[in-house]
């Protein structure tokens, strides 16, 4: 068993999730059987409950765990689902710690961080690798180094090294070369006194990843090797790129998997990137799309990451770029001018009732004037309050959620969740087998009856206003395995109008990307060549 550990210094969003992912695509890519762990040192039990605008996006895992956006990088770049366990914080530590004190586990010892806290931490990272049967497991330790709520992450990571084979453990380190004046020298000063730091708790960086918006000069390898003991062939510069898709190649290119195949003794091996037309397709876009995104988070565009990474993959496919307009739900209560210009609508899912009614106005506007659209979660539930309310009559309808006493409850708290009061880890999480009927648009988009998509959810479909919306031109194309919740919506005599009750969003996949995402990019085109041509006749 071998491990890679990545941690960061100087200061946060450096970039070691992407470097992360970009060294399991690397290795993973080269034949060998890789795993990622993203360890984060908040207290947090996970971040199912955590604010977009603090954290980004939640991302969602098969098994219903809500984690870190990272996690989501990961998948992407292994093409491979993780599961919870992949994912650590200091809620999950120290829980399982006082539960088994509790339980009277330590025998009357006195519980403390060493070694009880360091050896739950150790005792999961191997349980991880070893239920996985990993050659590599990667893992990445949120934060910087010199937090304090890191501290015994890094004390456990230590003595995993001292405890393992020798050359088992290799440490990677992220830093920041800052770069000034007119002449943009780099500066190196910021590297060193964070590689010290790490010293100073007992670990030696094998590898630095220096973070930089240029290419990193030959002259500040050679000072970084100097002062820090590592061997200049370990300096990897990770310029900024113009997408995270470019990382790998650009590590590759400087030896990177050499380097940690002969530190850990392995048999040399070559890197077959798959991704080669994919990112000829992005680099080379045919024809583009304006895309609107109408939200609430939209302030802080990682609360919307796997949207973004879906049309990215759409385009690296298909060669139609997308040129995304994030625009602020509450907006659109003024004014809809913003999506006069626009080739289709995305609206994204999301909690609590600010915001909303600029999302029932965006349904409203790509129903009226025939714009592509796409609802996910809470966009396919806005797209039903609006159908009720302008088709169907039903001038006050809503959802529950938004207001309890609502005379036309069409979206309803799901029948499990009543009385729940705990709101972590409680919804209807995780991927979810969905039913899809024949002779519908989403049928043609699948190509088959059954899928299995992620939920995070508390409310659906009221069933007794079902009958009413499909008698009107509302059809529900998808359903559970059950045939009771609501999973698909599309509308009579409409081919690029469709909503999910699901995050078809978390399972995209660089050369597979979402089925809705890449059909609504495809409505898209067809709806602006249409413009293009009226204006031109």
């Amino acid at each position: 068993m071998h491990y890679i550990v990545i941690t960061g210094g100087v200061i946060s969003g450096l970039g070691k999730g992407t470097i992360t992912s970009s060294l399991s695509h690397i290795l993973s890519n080269s034949g060998h059987n890789v795993s990622a762990m993203k360890i984060d040192p908040y207290i947090n039990y996970d971040a199912g409950t955590m604010n977009p605008y603090q954290h980004g996006e939640v991302f969602v895992l098969e098994d219903g765990g809500e984690v870190d956006l990272d996690l989501g990088n990961y998948e992407r770049f292994l093409d491979r689902n993780l599961a919870t366990d992949n994912n650590i914080t200091t809620g999950k530590i120290y829980s399982e710690v006082i539960r088994r004190e509790r339980e009277g586990k330590y025998l009357g010892s006195t519980v403390q961080i060493i070694p009880h806290i360091t050896n739950e931490i150790k005792r999961r990272i191997r349980t991880l690798a070893q239920s996985e049967s990993a050659e590599i497991l990667l893992i990445e330790v949120g934060g910087t180094v010199g937090d304090i709520e890191s501290m015994p992450f890094l004390e456990a990571l230590r003595e995993l090294n001292r405890e393992e084979p020798r050359s088992s453990v290799l440490f990677c380190h992220v830093t920041l070369i800052p770069e000034v004046g007119a002449s943009r020298e780099q500066k190196t000063k910021p590297t060193q006194h964070s590689v010290n730091e790490l010293r100073g708790i007992g670990i030696q960086p094998d590898i630095i990843f220096c973070r930089l918006k240029g290419q990193l000069s030959d002259e500040s390898r050679k000072k970084i090797s100097l002062f820090t003991d590592v061997p200049e062939a370990g300096i990897i510069g990770v310029p900024d790129a113009r997408s995270p898709y470019w990382v790998p190649e650009i590590m590759n290119k400087q030896g990177i998997l050499q380097y940690i195949e002969n530190y850990f003794g392995m048999k040399p091996s070559t890197f077959a990137d798959p991704w080669k037309k994919y990112k000829e397709n992005i680099d080379k876009v045919r024809e583009s799309v304006r895309i609107a995104v109408v939200g609430k988070y939209t302030h802080l565009l990682d609360a919307y990451m796997s949207h973004k990474e879906a049309f990215t993959h759409v385009t690296g496919v298909t060669g139609i770029g997308v040129d995304l307009v994030w625009l602020d739900s509450d907006s659109l209560k003024e004014s809809t001018n913003d999506l006069e210009s626009v080739d289709g609508i995305l609206i994204p899912g999301g909690f609590g009732y600010r915001g909303v009614e600029g999302k029932i106005i965006a349904c409203r506007y790509a129903r009226e004037h025939q714009v592509p659209f796409l609802g996910i979660c809470l966009g396919f539930q806005a797209a039903v309050i609006e159908y009720a309310r302008n088709v169907l009559g039903m001038k006050d309808a809503n959802s529950t959620e938004f207001d309890q006493n609502t005379r036309y409850p069409v979206i309803d708290l799901l029948p499990e969740q009543e009385g729940v009061s705990d709101m972590g880890g409680t919804m209807r999480l995780g991927a979810k087998p969905v039913t899809v009927k024949e002779n519908t648009i989403a049928h043609d988009i699948y190509a088959t009856d059954h899928i299995s998509e992620r939920h995070r959810h508390r409310y659906e479909v009221n069933p007794g206003y079902i009958e009413k919306f499909e008698d009107s031109g509302m059809h529900f194309s998808g359903v559970d395995d059950a045939n009771i919740r609501m999973e698909i919506l599309e509308l009579k005599g409409r081919k690029n109008f469709i909503a999910t009750q699901y995050h078809s969003e978390f399972k995209s996949r660089p050369l597979f990307p979402s089925r809705v995402h890449k059909y609504l990019v495809e409505m898209a085109l067809e709806y602006r060549r249409g413009r293009s041509n009226e204006r031109s006749s």
